[in-house]
Protein backbone atom coordinates (compact mmCIF):
# COMPACT_ATOMS: atom_id res chain seq x y z
CA UNK A 1 0.00 0.00 0.00
CA UNK A 2 1.62 3.44 -1.10
CA UNK A 3 2.26 5.41 2.24
CA UNK A 4 1.19 8.40 1.11
CA UNK A 5 -2.76 7.28 0.87
CA UNK A 6 -2.63 5.94 4.51
CA UNK A 7 -3.91 8.14 7.28
CA UNK A 8 -0.61 9.20 9.69
CA UNK A 9 -3.28 8.63 12.88
CA UNK A 10 -3.65 4.83 11.66
CA UNK A 11 -0.03 4.02 12.12
CA UNK A 12 -0.17 5.04 15.50
CA UNK A 13 -0.88 1.51 16.82
CA UNK A 14 2.44 -0.49 17.15
CA UNK A 15 1.20 -4.03 17.21
CA UNK A 16 -1.33 -5.86 14.46
CA UNK A 17 -4.46 -6.67 15.71
CA UNK A 18 -5.95 -8.77 12.91
CA UNK A 19 -5.17 -11.71 10.41
CA UNK A 20 -4.90 -10.08 7.27
CA UNK A 21 -3.62 -12.39 4.42
CA UNK A 22 -2.29 -16.03 4.04
CA UNK A 23 0.77 -17.11 1.94
CA UNK A 24 0.94 -20.72 0.41
CA UNK A 25 4.03 -22.48 -1.49
CA UNK A 26 4.70 -25.98 0.08
CA UNK A 27 4.90 -26.84 3.63
CA UNK A 28 6.47 -23.40 5.22
CA UNK A 29 8.66 -24.83 9.06
CA UNK A 30 10.45 -21.36 8.98
CA UNK A 31 10.72 -17.63 8.34
CA UNK A 32 12.91 -14.77 8.03
CA UNK A 33 12.45 -10.95 7.06
CA UNK A 34 15.32 -9.28 5.46
CA UNK A 35 16.64 -5.86 6.84
CA UNK A 36 14.30 -3.40 4.96
CA UNK A 37 11.25 -5.60 5.22
CA UNK A 38 10.71 -5.73 1.79
CA UNK A 39 11.24 -9.49 1.25
CA UNK A 40 10.25 -12.69 3.26
CA UNK A 41 12.10 -16.02 3.17
CA UNK A 42 10.20 -19.28 3.33
CA UNK A 43 12.13 -22.85 4.26
CA UNK A 44 9.92 -25.38 3.41
CA UNK A 45 9.86 -29.24 4.70
CA UNK A 46 11.11 -30.88 1.31
CA UNK A 47 14.21 -27.99 1.32
CA UNK A 48 12.72 -25.41 -1.18
CA UNK A 49 13.30 -22.14 -0.16
CA UNK A 50 10.88 -19.35 -1.43
CA UNK A 51 11.26 -15.54 -1.43
CA UNK A 52 7.69 -13.48 -1.08
CA UNK A 53 7.58 -9.94 -2.39
CA UNK A 54 5.64 -8.67 1.07
CA UNK A 55 3.98 -5.75 -1.13
CA UNK A 56 2.46 -8.18 -3.58
CA UNK A 57 2.51 -11.30 -1.72
CA UNK A 58 3.84 -13.03 -4.93
CA UNK A 59 6.76 -15.12 -5.14
CA UNK A 60 9.90 -13.48 -6.53
CA UNK A 61 12.43 -16.40 -5.98
CA UNK A 62 12.82 -20.39 -5.44
CA UNK A 63 16.07 -21.61 -4.38
CA UNK A 64 16.11 -25.39 -4.64
CA UNK A 65 19.95 -27.25 -3.15
CA UNK A 66 19.04 -28.79 0.06
CA UNK A 67 17.35 -32.47 0.36
CA UNK A 68 15.93 -31.87 3.39
CA UNK A 69 13.94 -29.83 5.80
CA UNK A 70 15.00 -25.81 6.28
CA UNK A 71 16.32 -25.59 10.13
CA UNK A 72 16.95 -21.62 10.13
CA UNK A 73 17.63 -18.74 7.48
CA UNK A 74 19.35 -15.56 7.65
CA UNK A 75 19.85 -12.56 5.71
CA UNK A 76 22.50 -10.09 5.28
CA UNK A 77 22.89 -6.24 6.00
CA UNK A 78 22.69 -5.21 2.54
CA UNK A 79 19.62 -7.77 1.85
CA UNK A 80 21.57 -9.86 -0.99
CA UNK A 81 22.62 -12.68 0.18
CA UNK A 82 20.89 -15.34 2.61
CA UNK A 83 22.26 -17.88 4.91
CA UNK A 84 20.46 -21.44 4.77
CA UNK A 85 20.73 -24.63 6.91
CA UNK A 86 18.96 -27.41 7.26
CA UNK A 87 18.68 -31.26 7.60
CA UNK A 88 20.95 -32.86 5.49
CA UNK A 89 24.23 -31.30 7.43
CA UNK A 90 24.73 -27.97 5.02
CA UNK A 91 24.65 -24.84 4.96
CA UNK A 92 24.08 -22.72 1.35
CA UNK A 93 24.97 -18.67 1.10
CA UNK A 94 22.74 -17.66 -1.46
CA UNK A 95 22.85 -14.81 -3.62
CA UNK A 96 19.43 -12.58 -4.45
CA UNK A 97 20.93 -11.22 -7.63
CA UNK A 98 20.79 -14.37 -9.96
CA UNK A 99 19.26 -17.01 -7.25
CA UNK A 100 22.75 -18.74 -7.45
CA UNK A 101 24.95 -21.18 -4.54
CA UNK A 102 27.91 -18.55 -3.68
CA UNK A 103 29.50 -21.26 -1.27
CA UNK A 104 27.88 -24.82 0.26
CA UNK A 105 29.48 -25.96 3.98
CA UNK A 106 29.23 -29.86 4.86
CA UNK A 107 29.07 -30.11 8.65
CA UNK A 108 29.73 -33.97 10.47
CA UNK A 109 25.91 -33.39 12.43
CA UNK A 110 22.48 -31.99 11.36
CA UNK A 111 22.65 -28.33 11.97
CA UNK A 112 19.99 -26.59 14.60
CA UNK A 113 20.57 -22.81 13.64
CA UNK A 114 23.32 -20.88 11.69
CA UNK A 115 23.52 -17.14 11.54
CA UNK A 116 25.25 -14.10 9.63
CA UNK A 117 27.92 -11.69 10.73
CA UNK A 118 26.45 -8.56 10.90
CA UNK A 119 28.65 -7.01 8.85
CA UNK A 120 30.51 -9.73 7.15
CA UNK A 121 28.53 -12.00 5.11
CA UNK A 122 31.31 -14.82 4.51
CA UNK A 123 31.24 -15.11 8.17
CA UNK A 124 28.61 -17.01 10.06
CA UNK A 125 27.91 -19.42 13.13
CA UNK A 126 26.16 -22.54 13.67
CA UNK A 127 25.29 -24.62 16.44
CA UNK A 128 24.95 -28.57 15.53
CA UNK A 129 23.28 -31.63 16.78
CA UNK A 130 24.97 -32.96 19.84
CA UNK A 131 28.47 -31.49 18.98
CA UNK A 132 30.44 -28.18 19.60
CA UNK A 133 29.47 -24.63 18.11
CA UNK A 134 31.41 -23.65 14.17
CA UNK A 135 32.52 -20.32 13.39
CA UNK A 136 32.90 -20.26 9.66
CA UNK A 137 34.58 -18.32 7.21
CA UNK A 138 34.00 -19.00 3.58
CA UNK A 139 35.81 -15.90 2.03
CA UNK A 140 37.76 -18.56 0.39
CA UNK A 141 36.05 -21.69 -1.69
CA UNK A 142 37.49 -23.86 1.26
CA UNK A 143 35.30 -23.26 4.45
CA UNK A 144 37.67 -22.70 7.19
CA UNK A 145 35.78 -23.90 10.38
CA UNK A 146 37.03 -23.05 14.34
CA UNK A 147 35.46 -24.94 16.88
CA UNK A 148 33.73 -22.51 20.11
CA UNK A 149 33.50 -24.06 22.91
CA UNK A 150 30.35 -25.40 24.85
CA UNK A 151 31.76 -25.70 28.67
CA UNK A 152 30.59 -22.27 30.27
CA UNK A 153 33.10 -20.50 32.16
CA UNK A 154 32.82 -20.80 35.95
CA UNK A 155 34.68 -17.98 38.38
CA UNK A 156 37.52 -19.10 40.65
CA UNK A 157 38.11 -22.72 39.90
CA UNK A 158 41.29 -22.78 41.80
CA UNK A 159 39.22 -21.81 44.76
CA UNK A 160 36.74 -25.24 44.31
CA UNK A 161 37.36 -28.28 45.96
CA UNK A 162 39.48 -30.94 43.22
CA UNK A 163 36.47 -33.18 43.94
CA UNK A 164 33.54 -30.82 43.30
CA UNK A 165 36.02 -29.26 39.92
CA UNK A 166 35.91 -32.53 38.50
CA UNK A 167 32.23 -33.64 38.77
CA UNK A 168 31.55 -29.95 37.33
CA UNK A 169 33.93 -30.21 34.73
CA UNK A 170 32.01 -33.93 33.82
CA UNK A 171 28.93 -32.30 34.16
CA UNK A 172 30.17 -29.57 31.97
CA UNK A 173 31.28 -31.94 28.93
CA UNK A 174 27.81 -33.06 28.43
CA UNK A 175 26.53 -29.88 27.75
CA UNK A 176 26.24 -28.91 23.92
CA UNK A 177 25.05 -25.54 22.36
CA UNK A 178 21.64 -25.48 20.87
CA UNK A 179 21.82 -21.89 19.52
CA UNK A 180 24.40 -18.94 18.49
CA UNK A 181 23.92 -15.88 17.32
CA UNK A 182 26.34 -12.87 16.88
CA UNK A 183 25.66 -9.88 18.71
CA UNK A 184 25.39 -6.44 17.37
CA UNK A 185 28.80 -5.08 16.06
CA UNK A 186 29.21 -8.93 15.41
CA UNK A 187 32.61 -8.53 17.59
CA UNK A 188 31.15 -11.32 20.01
CA UNK A 189 28.80 -14.54 20.01
CA UNK A 190 25.94 -15.46 22.36
CA UNK A 191 25.88 -18.80 22.72
CA UNK A 192 22.84 -20.52 24.70
CA UNK A 193 23.20 -24.47 26.16
CA UNK A 194 21.26 -27.33 26.88
CA UNK A 195 21.73 -26.57 30.82
CA UNK A 196 20.60 -23.14 30.36
CA UNK A 197 23.57 -21.03 30.47
CA UNK A 198 24.92 -18.20 28.35
CA UNK A 199 28.03 -18.44 26.65
CA UNK A 200 29.57 -14.73 25.25
CA UNK A 201 32.77 -15.98 23.18
CA UNK A 202 35.25 -13.55 21.34
CA UNK A 203 34.68 -13.62 17.45
CA UNK A 204 38.62 -13.45 16.97
CA UNK A 205 40.48 -15.62 19.93
CA UNK A 206 36.93 -18.30 20.06
CA UNK A 207 37.06 -18.05 23.67
CA UNK A 208 34.31 -17.86 26.18
CA UNK A 209 34.88 -14.63 28.42
CA UNK A 210 31.55 -14.69 30.57
CA UNK A 211 28.77 -16.94 31.34
CA UNK A 212 25.54 -16.65 32.98
CA UNK A 213 23.48 -19.55 33.95
CA UNK A 214 19.59 -18.22 33.69
CA UNK A 215 17.55 -21.44 34.14
CA UNK A 216 17.93 -24.55 34.45
CA UNK A 217 16.07 -25.89 30.95
CA UNK A 218 17.34 -26.11 27.33
CA UNK A 219 18.02 -22.49 25.87
CA UNK A 220 15.97 -23.08 22.89
CA UNK A 221 16.52 -18.95 21.11
CA UNK A 222 17.73 -16.05 21.15
CA UNK A 223 16.87 -12.60 19.91
CA UNK A 224 18.59 -9.34 19.56
CA UNK A 225 16.45 -5.92 19.39
CA UNK A 226 17.13 -3.75 16.86
CA UNK A 227 19.20 -1.67 19.26
CA UNK A 228 21.38 -4.23 20.15
CA UNK A 229 21.29 -4.22 23.97
CA UNK A 230 18.11 -6.38 24.67
CA UNK A 231 18.39 -9.89 24.73
CA UNK A 232 15.46 -11.92 24.07
CA UNK A 233 15.90 -15.92 25.81
CA UNK A 234 13.02 -18.45 25.54
CA UNK A 235 13.89 -21.55 27.13
CA UNK A 236 11.88 -25.20 28.14
CA UNK A 237 11.07 -23.90 31.28
CA UNK A 238 8.13 -22.16 29.85
CA UNK A 239 9.50 -18.54 30.76
CA UNK A 240 10.42 -15.98 28.20
CA UNK A 241 12.82 -13.76 29.37
CA UNK A 242 14.10 -10.16 28.38
CA UNK A 243 17.68 -9.52 29.70
CA UNK A 244 19.63 -6.15 28.91
CA UNK A 245 23.05 -6.56 27.72
CA UNK A 246 25.89 -3.94 28.47
CA UNK A 247 28.00 -2.70 26.11
CA UNK A 248 30.39 -5.17 24.66
CA UNK A 249 32.38 -3.05 22.75
CA UNK A 250 33.83 -1.18 25.95
CA UNK A 251 35.46 -4.40 26.66
CA UNK A 252 39.11 -3.46 27.40
CA UNK A 253 38.33 0.13 27.92
CA UNK A 254 36.16 0.67 30.82
CA UNK A 255 34.85 -2.92 31.03
CA UNK A 256 36.29 -5.85 32.13
CA UNK A 257 35.00 -9.38 31.44
CA UNK A 258 34.67 -10.24 35.12
CA UNK A 259 32.56 -6.80 35.57
CA UNK A 260 29.84 -8.40 32.67
CA UNK A 261 25.96 -9.02 34.47
CA UNK A 262 23.46 -10.06 32.32
CA UNK A 263 20.52 -8.42 33.58
CA UNK A 264 16.74 -9.82 33.71
CA UNK A 265 14.49 -7.07 32.67
CA UNK A 266 10.95 -9.05 32.71
CA UNK A 267 10.22 -12.55 32.59
CA UNK A 268 6.86 -13.48 30.51
CA UNK A 269 4.84 -16.81 30.67
CA UNK A 270 1.46 -18.29 31.28
CA UNK A 271 1.16 -18.78 35.00
CA UNK A 272 -3.14 -20.27 34.80
CA UNK A 273 -2.73 -22.49 31.52
CA UNK A 274 1.51 -23.21 32.07
CA UNK A 275 2.01 -22.94 28.16
CA UNK A 276 5.43 -23.46 26.52
CA UNK A 277 6.75 -21.23 23.83
CA UNK A 278 7.48 -22.63 20.15
CA UNK A 279 9.37 -19.44 19.15
CA UNK A 280 9.65 -15.50 19.92
CA UNK A 281 10.74 -12.44 18.36
CA UNK A 282 10.73 -8.81 19.06
CA UNK A 283 8.77 -5.82 17.70
CA UNK A 284 10.65 -3.89 15.53
CA UNK A 285 10.80 -1.12 17.97
CA UNK A 286 11.80 -3.77 20.57
CA UNK A 287 9.09 -2.21 22.64
CA UNK A 288 6.87 -5.75 22.45
CA UNK A 289 7.29 -9.40 22.54
CA UNK A 290 5.59 -11.86 20.71
CA UNK A 291 5.53 -16.06 20.99
CA UNK A 292 3.73 -18.85 19.62
CA UNK A 293 2.45 -21.45 21.86
CA UNK A 294 2.52 -25.06 21.53
CA UNK A 295 -0.22 -27.12 21.11
CA UNK A 296 -2.33 -23.88 20.51
CA UNK A 297 -3.44 -21.80 17.72
CA UNK A 298 -3.05 -18.20 19.37
CA UNK A 299 0.07 -15.61 19.30
CA UNK A 300 0.73 -13.81 22.41
CA UNK A 301 2.11 -10.20 22.13
CA UNK A 302 3.60 -8.31 25.58
CA UNK A 303 4.32 -4.65 26.13
CA UNK A 304 8.11 -4.54 27.92
CA UNK A 305 7.53 -1.07 29.25
CA UNK A 306 5.28 -2.68 32.26
CA UNK A 307 5.98 -6.41 31.26
CA UNK A 308 1.88 -6.72 30.21
CA UNK A 309 -0.37 -8.55 28.05
CA UNK A 310 -1.63 -6.11 25.25
CA UNK A 311 -3.03 -8.72 22.53
CA UNK A 312 -3.89 -12.33 21.91
CA UNK A 313 -3.51 -12.65 18.26
CA UNK A 314 -6.16 -15.00 16.73
CA UNK A 315 -6.73 -16.71 13.63
CA UNK A 316 -5.93 -19.82 12.16
CA UNK A 317 -7.29 -23.17 14.08
CA UNK A 318 -3.93 -25.05 13.89
CA UNK A 319 -0.58 -25.03 15.68
CA UNK A 320 1.90 -22.26 14.99
CA UNK A 321 5.48 -22.94 15.03
CA UNK A 322 8.07 -19.73 13.74
CA UNK A 323 6.87 -16.47 13.85
CA UNK A 324 8.30 -13.49 12.93
CA UNK A 325 7.79 -9.55 13.11
CA UNK A 326 8.04 -7.70 10.36
CA UNK A 327 11.50 -5.25 11.06
CA UNK A 328 9.72 -1.82 10.23
CA UNK A 329 5.76 -2.27 10.25
CA UNK A 330 3.23 -3.24 12.97
CA UNK A 331 3.11 -6.83 11.01
CA UNK A 332 3.51 -10.50 12.02
CA UNK A 333 4.05 -13.33 10.33
CA UNK A 334 4.04 -16.95 11.07
CA UNK A 335 3.55 -20.49 9.98
CA UNK A 336 1.33 -23.29 10.79
CA UNK A 337 2.63 -26.71 11.98
CA UNK A 338 0.03 -28.91 10.00
CA UNK A 339 -0.77 -27.15 6.56
CA UNK A 340 2.55 -25.07 6.38
CA UNK A 341 0.43 -22.37 5.09
CA UNK A 342 2.01 -18.12 6.44
CA UNK A 343 -0.36 -16.46 8.02
CA UNK A 344 0.10 -12.87 8.48
CA UNK A 345 -1.64 -10.69 11.40
CA UNK A 346 -1.49 -6.82 10.11
CA UNK A 347 -3.81 -3.15 10.75
CA UNK A 348 -6.24 -2.76 8.40
CA UNK A 349 -5.77 0.93 7.26
CA UNK A 350 -8.35 3.11 5.99
CA UNK A 351 -6.78 4.93 2.86
CA UNK A 352 -6.86 8.68 2.68
CA UNK A 353 -7.42 10.01 -0.89
CA UNK A 354 -7.19 13.37 0.10
CA UNK A 355 -2.94 12.85 0.04
CA UNK A 356 -3.47 12.91 -3.78
CA UNK A 357 -4.86 16.67 -4.54
CA UNK A 358 -3.57 18.45 -0.90
CA UNK A 359 -6.02 21.21 -0.84
CA UNK A 360 -9.23 18.49 -1.04
CA UNK A 361 -10.65 17.66 2.73
CA UNK A 362 -12.83 14.16 3.28
CA UNK A 363 -15.75 14.99 5.14
CA UNK A 364 -17.97 12.38 7.08
CA UNK A 365 -21.11 14.38 6.25
CA UNK A 366 -22.64 16.71 4.15
CA UNK A 367 -21.46 20.23 4.67
CA UNK A 368 -22.78 23.90 3.55
CA UNK A 369 -20.24 25.33 1.25
CA UNK A 370 -18.91 28.80 1.75
CA UNK A 371 -17.45 30.48 -1.07
CA UNK A 372 -14.31 33.30 -0.32
CA UNK A 373 -15.16 36.74 -1.37
CA UNK A 374 -12.94 37.09 -4.09
CA UNK A 375 -13.31 33.08 -5.56
CA UNK A 376 -15.94 34.39 -8.36
CA UNK A 377 -14.25 37.70 -9.00
CA UNK A 378 -13.78 38.24 -12.63
CA UNK A 379 -9.60 39.16 -13.05
CA UNK A 380 -8.37 40.74 -16.47
CA UNK A 381 -6.98 38.69 -19.00
CA UNK A 382 -3.46 40.54 -19.23
CA UNK A 383 -3.30 39.45 -15.22
CA UNK A 384 -4.41 35.58 -16.38
CA UNK A 385 -2.22 35.63 -18.83
CA UNK A 386 1.01 36.94 -17.03
CA UNK A 387 0.26 34.56 -14.11
CA UNK A 388 0.33 31.76 -16.74
CA UNK A 389 4.13 33.02 -17.89
CA UNK A 390 5.34 33.46 -14.60
CA UNK A 391 4.22 29.81 -13.84
CA UNK A 392 5.76 29.18 -17.37
CA UNK A 393 9.43 30.59 -16.14
CA UNK A 394 10.02 28.41 -13.14
CA UNK A 395 11.76 24.97 -14.38
CA UNK A 396 10.46 21.85 -12.72
CA UNK A 397 12.97 19.15 -11.30
CA UNK A 398 11.92 15.72 -12.80
CA UNK A 399 15.96 14.21 -12.56
CA UNK A 400 16.80 14.78 -8.83
CA UNK A 401 15.08 11.74 -6.95
CA UNK A 402 14.53 11.51 -3.42
CA UNK A 403 16.19 8.57 -1.54
CA UNK A 404 13.36 6.71 0.17
CA UNK A 405 13.86 4.72 3.76
CA UNK A 406 15.78 1.34 2.78
CA UNK A 407 16.87 2.33 -0.75
CA UNK A 408 19.82 3.94 1.17
CA UNK A 409 22.48 2.20 3.43
CA UNK A 410 24.12 4.06 6.19
CA UNK A 411 27.15 5.00 4.19
CA UNK A 412 24.81 6.70 1.55
CA UNK A 413 25.41 3.82 -1.11
CA UNK A 414 22.46 2.54 -2.86
CA UNK A 415 21.00 -0.61 -1.39
CA UNK A 416 21.05 -3.57 -2.67
CA UNK A 417 17.61 -4.30 -5.19
CA UNK A 418 16.85 -8.12 -6.02
CA UNK A 419 16.07 -8.87 -9.98
CA UNK A 420 12.42 -9.56 -11.41
CA UNK A 421 12.28 -13.39 -12.56
CA UNK A 422 9.62 -13.87 -15.08
CA UNK A 423 10.45 -17.43 -15.17
CA UNK A 424 10.10 -18.72 -12.16
CA UNK A 425 8.41 -22.92 -12.39
CA UNK A 426 6.58 -24.04 -9.99
CA UNK A 427 7.21 -27.33 -7.73
CA UNK A 428 6.18 -30.80 -7.82
CA UNK A 429 4.72 -30.33 -4.48
CA UNK A 430 2.21 -28.02 -5.68
CA UNK A 431 0.30 -29.75 -8.00
CA UNK A 432 -2.49 -30.09 -5.05
CA UNK A 433 -3.23 -26.49 -4.48
CA UNK A 434 -4.49 -23.92 -6.53
CA UNK A 435 -3.75 -20.38 -7.33
CA UNK A 436 -6.91 -18.13 -5.40
CA UNK A 437 -4.91 -14.49 -5.75
CA UNK A 438 -1.38 -13.52 -6.04
CA UNK A 439 0.62 -15.02 -3.94
CA UNK A 440 -2.19 -16.77 -2.26
CA UNK A 441 -2.97 -20.50 -2.76
CA UNK A 442 -5.13 -23.15 -0.83
CA UNK A 443 -5.49 -26.76 -1.16
CA UNK A 444 -7.46 -28.16 -4.36
CA UNK A 445 -10.78 -29.52 -3.11
CA UNK A 446 -10.79 -33.59 -3.44
CA UNK A 447 -14.50 -32.66 -5.03
CA UNK A 448 -13.32 -30.41 -7.70
CA UNK A 449 -14.14 -31.45 -11.24
CA UNK A 450 -17.12 -33.75 -9.90
CA UNK A 451 -20.10 -31.38 -9.21
CA UNK A 452 -21.74 -32.60 -12.14
CA UNK A 453 -22.17 -36.05 -10.21
CA UNK A 454 -24.55 -34.80 -7.66
CA UNK A 455 -27.31 -33.90 -10.54
CA UNK A 456 -27.34 -37.79 -11.91
CA UNK A 457 -26.94 -41.04 -10.17
CA UNK A 458 -25.03 -40.61 -7.29
CA UNK A 459 -25.50 -43.67 -5.91
CA UNK A 460 -23.18 -45.94 -8.27
CA UNK A 461 -19.58 -45.27 -6.90
CA UNK A 462 -17.04 -44.28 -10.18
CA UNK A 463 -13.20 -44.75 -10.29
CA UNK A 464 -11.01 -42.83 -12.65
CA UNK A 465 -11.51 -44.91 -15.54
CA UNK A 466 -15.07 -45.18 -15.37
CA UNK A 467 -16.44 -43.17 -18.84
CA UNK A 468 -19.16 -40.64 -17.78
CA UNK A 469 -19.19 -38.26 -20.71
CA UNK A 470 -17.82 -37.86 -24.12
CA UNK A 471 -17.20 -33.95 -24.73
CA UNK A 472 -16.84 -32.99 -28.52
CA UNK A 473 -16.14 -29.62 -28.62
CA UNK A 474 -15.87 -27.73 -32.61
CA UNK A 475 -12.62 -25.34 -33.52
CA UNK A 476 -12.18 -23.43 -36.30
CA UNK A 477 -9.35 -24.90 -38.21
CA UNK A 478 -7.81 -27.95 -36.53
CA UNK A 479 -11.25 -30.37 -36.26
CA UNK A 480 -12.73 -31.39 -33.30
CA UNK A 481 -11.83 -30.94 -29.64
CA UNK A 482 -12.89 -34.96 -28.15
CA UNK A 483 -12.31 -35.59 -24.47
CA UNK A 484 -13.78 -38.28 -21.95
CA UNK A 485 -14.30 -37.40 -18.86
CA UNK A 486 -13.80 -40.00 -16.34
CA UNK A 487 -15.79 -40.21 -12.63
CA UNK A 488 -13.36 -38.17 -10.85
CA UNK A 489 -11.85 -36.03 -13.60
CA UNK A 490 -11.50 -35.28 -17.31
CA UNK A 491 -9.27 -38.23 -18.53
CA UNK A 492 -7.95 -36.53 -21.46
CA UNK A 493 -8.23 -34.02 -24.53
CA UNK A 494 -7.04 -34.02 -27.81
CA UNK A 495 -8.22 -33.96 -32.09
CA UNK A 496 -10.50 -35.70 -33.56
CA UNK A 497 -10.50 -35.23 -37.30
CA UNK A 498 -14.32 -35.79 -38.22
CA UNK A 499 -16.94 -33.24 -38.72
CA UNK A 500 -20.44 -35.39 -39.17
CA UNK A 501 -20.71 -35.98 -35.35
CA UNK A 502 -23.43 -33.64 -33.07
CA UNK A 503 -21.01 -31.54 -30.87
CA UNK A 504 -22.55 -32.43 -27.68
CA UNK A 505 -21.92 -33.96 -24.41
CA UNK A 506 -23.05 -36.78 -23.51
CA UNK A 507 -24.37 -36.97 -20.20
CA UNK A 508 -25.29 -40.48 -19.03
CA UNK A 509 -24.11 -41.79 -15.27
CA UNK A 510 -22.19 -45.01 -15.44
CA UNK A 511 -19.89 -46.61 -18.30
CA UNK A 512 -20.33 -45.79 -21.68
CA UNK A 513 -19.80 -47.86 -24.65
CA UNK A 514 -17.62 -45.43 -27.20
CA UNK A 515 -19.04 -46.36 -30.68
CA UNK A 516 -16.89 -45.96 -33.19
CA UNK A 517 -13.06 -47.02 -33.51
CA UNK A 518 -11.80 -43.92 -34.16
CA UNK A 519 -12.93 -42.84 -30.47
CA UNK A 520 -11.30 -45.97 -28.72
CA UNK A 521 -7.82 -44.87 -30.37
CA UNK A 522 -8.50 -41.24 -29.20
CA UNK A 523 -9.63 -42.81 -25.57
CA UNK A 524 -6.50 -44.76 -25.45
CA UNK A 525 -4.27 -42.40 -26.56
CA UNK A 526 -6.08 -39.50 -24.54
CA UNK A 527 -5.69 -40.81 -21.22
CA UNK A 528 -1.99 -39.28 -20.03
CA UNK A 529 -3.73 -35.80 -19.83
CA UNK A 530 -5.60 -34.55 -16.93
CA UNK A 531 -7.88 -31.47 -16.84
CA UNK A 532 -10.42 -30.04 -14.88
CA UNK A 533 -14.51 -29.82 -15.10
CA UNK A 534 -16.49 -26.93 -14.73
CA UNK A 535 -19.94 -26.26 -14.03
CA UNK A 536 -22.32 -24.94 -17.00
CA UNK A 537 -25.63 -22.78 -16.07
CA UNK A 538 -27.64 -24.93 -18.65
CA UNK A 539 -26.71 -27.61 -16.84
CA UNK A 540 -24.36 -29.33 -18.60
CA UNK A 541 -20.53 -29.46 -18.49
CA UNK A 542 -17.58 -29.49 -20.83
CA UNK A 543 -13.87 -29.69 -20.32
CA UNK A 544 -11.10 -26.73 -20.40
CA UNK A 545 -8.94 -28.09 -23.04
CA UNK A 546 -6.30 -24.90 -23.48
Amino acid sequence: MNLALIDPFALAQDYPDSLTGTLRSGHATCLRFNGKGDFLASGRVDGTIVIFDVETNGVARKLRGHSKQIQSLSWSRCGRYLLSSSQDWKCVLWDMKDGSRVRTVRFEAPVYIAELHPFNHWLFVASLFEDHPVLVDISSPKPVKRILPSAPLRPNVENVDPATAAKQAAQDAKQSTCVTIFTALGNHILAGSSKGWINIIETQTCKTIHSTRLCNGVVILLRLASNGRDLLVNSSDRVIRTILMPDLSQLGVSLDPSAIKLEIEHKFQDVVNRLSWNHVAFSATGEFVTASTFMNHDIYVWERSHGSLVKILEGPKEELGVVEWHPSRPMVAACGLESGCIYTWSIVTPQKWSALAPDFQEVEENVIYVEREDEYDIHPAEEVHQRRLDLEDEEPDVLTIEPVKGEVDEDGVEAFRMPVLLDISDSESENDVVAIGPGTMRKKSPAAGREWMNSGNTSENFDDTTVVGVVLLPTASRGDQIGVAGGRRMIGSGEYQSHGLNKWLLRIPGKVRIPSKTQKQCLASLAKAKTEVRSLPDDKFVGDFR
